[in-house]
């Protein structure tokens, strides 16, 4: 009986690994020849709709190493990749119910959305800033002290702006805006001396102004990066697998400063926007660290 107990171990212990290849969402893109990447309409430069109707953008150039090596671990000739419009609310359940396969946009990696979904390494970390006009020389939160400084009515942003404001007695009087657009009006006019939100949507926000050139994006943040994220099915370790491994072969490498330049660095379609916003030290550690960790003190490194 020793042999073929022996025989038997061997087939136990190889079966199930050819079959992890095999299950969920590579099970799924191997029988269907098809990956779907979900993506959101307007989260420029991350994932957007260009000229031509087609989905671009930083997340899903990234998206598509993934893609590649997926057909690279599955062995195939070529595989359709298809798109497929995504919104901050649906974006969860279209991916536990397999509608798509990777979101590719700027999706917080956080504890919460952990428990339902996966994240592959982080992409982006993106802290909360203020602009200010280059002009009136503001270029520290101390510098607003007394000042009258705006954020969206009820964001995460104008939260961190009153603690801040609290615990370091600045006196600043916070002006609630009803939009990013108001906000950034009150800025541009001279109602606000700054303007608190996250840094990519600021930087957003003045390329687009009338005068890109008459404005600063601070150094100092008012919170901890938060890290972005390509998202996942939960539970699907095969295909997390391949998605960390192709994320980490990335960051690990010069291309990643090309992707990054070319999104953030370099004039974008399809209007020929440059948000300039170089890479950050705690960026680049995250690129030299890959990690899908969920907490941005961990970054910090």
């Amino acid at each position: 009986m020793r042999l073929p107990l022996t025989m038997l171990a061997v087939v136990l212990i190889t079966v199930p690994a050819h079959a992890s290849e095999l299950t969920g969402t590579l099970q799924k893109v191997k029988e269907t020849n098809r990956i779907v990447l979900g993506f959101q309409e307007a989260s420029v430069p991350f994932s957007y709709l260009d000229g031509n109707q087609k989905a671009i953008g930083y997340a899903v150039d990234i998206c598509m190493k993934i893609v590649d090596a997926v057909k690279r671990e599955l062995k195939l000739s070529s595989l359709d990749v298809e798109t497929s419009p995504v919104t901050s609310s649906n974006r969860i359940p279209l991916m536990m119910n397999g509608t798509v396969d990777l979101v590719c946009s700027a999706t917080t990696n956080n504890a919460e959305r952990q428990r339902q979904v996966a994240f592959t390494n982080s992409h982006f970390l993106s802290a909360t800033r203020f602009a200010a006009r280059k002009s009136d020389n503001i270029t520290a939160i101390d510098h607003l002290k007394g000042k009258p400084v705006v954020a969206v009515a009820g964001s995460t942003n104008m939260v961190q702006l009153n603690q801040v404001n609290a615990a370091r007695n600045l006196g600043i009087s916070p002006l609630a805006a009803k939009d990013q657009a108001e906000a950034f009006l009150m800025l541009e006019t001279g109602r606000a001396a700054a303007y608190v939100l996250d840094d990519v949507q600021l930087a957003v926000a003045i390329a687009r102004s009338k005068d890109p050139s008459a404005y600063i994006i601070s150094e100092e943040a008012f919170s901890k990066a938060e890290p972005y994220g390509i998202m996942l099915r939960k539970d699907d370790a095969a295909f997390k697998a391949v998605a960390d491994r192709a994320t980490a072969e990335l960051y690990r490498s010069p291309g990643i400063e090309t992707i990054y330049k070319k999104w953030f660095e370099s004039p974008v379609p399809p209007n020929g926007l440059n948000f300039k916003t170089p890479m950050t030290a705690v960026l680049r550690n995250a690129y030299a660290h890959p990690s899908d960790s969920p907490d941005p003190a961990s970054y910090e490194r």
